[in-house]
């Protein structure tokens, strides 16, 4: 990125939010400070780049039959030795979280080859890289100041800018505003908890009295009457000058911070895609769980595996997939009772049931059974118990 490209930046405040600072008098936002900086928004970014850095790549090949899953050099280089420097689940969670948090739906990856073999993908950060439309169509990617041709490096998009197809622009400006509510209802909490103007008891005195005039005065009266050595020391006070009533203190529930918070959650959740829990509000729910990696999840895995396998596979007949049913939500019971089903049907072998289930493999178990009522259609008629004595 470029000093020219920085200034912009700033001033525009695109993906930045106010910081709250306490001046004595009120609450107010001098400056600015990233999203990267809101726990609400970077827990929900960060767990799907969790989700999406621990599944399986697969390699995948077009059958006539259907596709079959291919274990070479090439899916072993991808799906677990992608970059000598880090491991595949850190590689992966680093695109995503520039995808998008840190490169405001642009994350960038350049690509070593030796001998015409793969052996490295480098994510590059966000901060190093900018993007620049081309005179005549097109865009240049420039890393550090230098140009490189899109063709040569990967690079992933979220929520295409709609002036700039080609470039993501992420979900900064949308959430700012949220972020910036958030951040105020924690900064407020933060100086209500510290403010000194809770009192719990209320002394009137008698203005009358010379002691009360200064703020020793006012000590001196304390200690002597309203202050005790031992705990549950009853408390010796003139009647006609004194009079003691005890007040509840503002409390957060007054501010309602507790509810302005939680919308501002939900909606947090709701713009980037996450169930409500992942970012503190309200209960675990497998459904809504199950319908997150079905939907959010899903869609952005999809994003990677079509930039994967348009830059770095060249056989036309392969493709490169994850594994979305590995962050599905099922529990034991479920899982044995489907697969026990397609096992019964013939549809799958019982090492691949014990393999869904965290079992080694046996011997014996790779061929396909089905019970002895399931036959074919048209062998329905033929079955022995519809044939009557004497019919062959």
């Amino acid at each position: 990125m470029s000093i020219f490209d920085f200034f912009k930046r700033e001033k525009r405040g695109q993906g930045q939010i106010g910081i709250l600072m306490d001046s004595g008098e009120g609450i107010h936002c001098p400056g600015y400070t990233s999203l990267a900086d809101n726990p609400e928004i970077f827990t929900a970014c960060r767990k799907i780049a969790m989700l999406i850095s621990s599944m399986p790549i697969m390699l995948m090949e077009n059958g006539p039959s259907g596709d079959i899953r291919i274990r070479n050099e090439l899916s072993r280089k991808l799906d677990i030795d992608p970059n000598p420097d880090m491991t595949r689940r850190t590689w992966m969670e680093a695109i995503v979280m520039n995808m998008l948090l840190y490169g405001k739906g642009n994350s960038v990856a350049t690509v070593r080859t030796r001998k015409g073999l793969l052996e490295s993908i480098d994510p590059v950060p966000a901060y190093r890289v900018s993007i620049m439309p081309r005179q005549g169509g097109g865009y240049i990617v420039y890393i550090d100041g230098q140009p490189y041709d899109p063709s040569e490096l990967l690079h992933f998009v979220d929520n295409p800018d709609k002036f700039y197809p080609y470039k993501g622009k992420g979900l900064t400006v949308v959430l700012s505003d949220v972020a910036n509510n958030l951040h105020q209802a924690s900064e407020t909490k933060k100086g209500f908890m510290n403010s000194k103007w809770k009192p719990s008891i209320i002394v009137k005195v008698d203005a009358m009295i010379d002691e009360f005039s200064n703020p020793a005065g006012r000590k001196k009266l304390l200690q002597d009457y309203v202050q005790s050595s031992e705990v549950g020391e009853p408390w010796l006070i003139p009647a006609e000058q004194f009079e003691v009533e005890q007040i509840r203190p503002l409390s957060l529930a007054d501010l309602a911070i507790s509810d302005s918070v939680e919308i501002d959650k939900r909606t947090v959740a709701s713009i980037i895609g996450v169930p409500p829990f992942v970012v503190g509000v309200g209960d675990y729910n497998q459904d809504a769980w199950n319908s997150f990696v079905s939907n959010t999840v899903r869609v952005i895995a999809q994003e990677i595996e079509q930039e994967l396998t348009r830059k770095l596979i060249l056989n036309p007949k392969w493709y490169l997939k994850f594994n979305i049913l590995s962050l599905m939500n099922w529990d034991l019971m479920t899982v044995s009772e489907v697969f026990g089903k397609l096992s019964d049907r013939g549809f799958v072998t019982g090492n691949e049931v014990r393999d869904r289930i965290g079992m080694s493999p046996r011997d014996g178990l790779d061929e396909l059974r089905i019970l002895e009522n399931y036959i074919p259609y048209d062998m329905s008629a033929l079955q022995k118990k519809l044939v009557q004595e004497g019919d062959e």
